[in-house]
């Protein structure tokens, strides 16, 4: 019997061992695809709070070259923004791609512009409703100049007022003209 032990012992030891190599197999295989799912999740989840922090510094880049950059064009204030992000990004260490970082800037400039319009449509009445008080302006000043006429003659005056047309009286843009000899 002794023999016969001796003789299946080499064969075990090569199964077993060839078992626990595929056990181990697995086992790291499995830690290897949890380990990805947890990098996946790490990354989405740092991504999310990065992006945050990304719109916020683009905002501060956007605010500061408006402010600071008054008279300057929109290429140069995009370029200062685009500078000022960047280097607050690099002292986050937060890496973003250059477009990634423009395309905040410009979000944070559309979102300017549409909180600047709503504000500026509010506390400016519309052309109808400014022509329906000059209107009614117009019909009240009639009526007193009539009193006013009734009193100072004491004739009876009848004004009739059927269409009123208001013309803006803003100043026109002015033209230069050279060349042109005056008489």
């Amino acid at each position: 019997m002794q023999t016969i032990i001796e003789t299946v012992q080499p064969y075990v030891n090569t199964i077993v061992t060839a078992a626990a190599g595929v056990l181990t197999a697995f086992i790291l295989g499995g830690l290897n695809k949890l380990k990805t799912k947890v990098n996946v999740w790490l990354e989405a989840r740092t991504t999310a709070a990065q992006r945050e922090v990304i719109h916020k510094i683009a905002g501060e880049g956007f605010a500061f070259a408006q402010t600071a950059f008054k008279q300057a064009g929109g290429e140069r204030k995009l370029q200062e923004a685009l500078q000022y992000t960047t280097l607050q990004l690099a002292e986050q260490g937060i890496t973003v791609s250059a477009v990634e970082i423009r395309s905040a800037i410009e979000k944070a400039y559309l979102e300017y512009n549409s909180k600047t319009k709503a504000i500026v449509t509010e506390s400016q009445p519309n052309e109808e409703a400014t022509q329906a008080a000059a209107k009614e302006a117009v019909s009240s000043l009639a009526a007193k100049v009539s009193e006013i006429l009734t009193q100072a003659t004491g004739l009876e005056v009848t004004t009739k007022v059927e269409s009123v047309t208001v013309q803006d009286t803003s100043p026109a843009e002015r033209a230069t003209v050279a060349g042109l000899a005056m008489e």
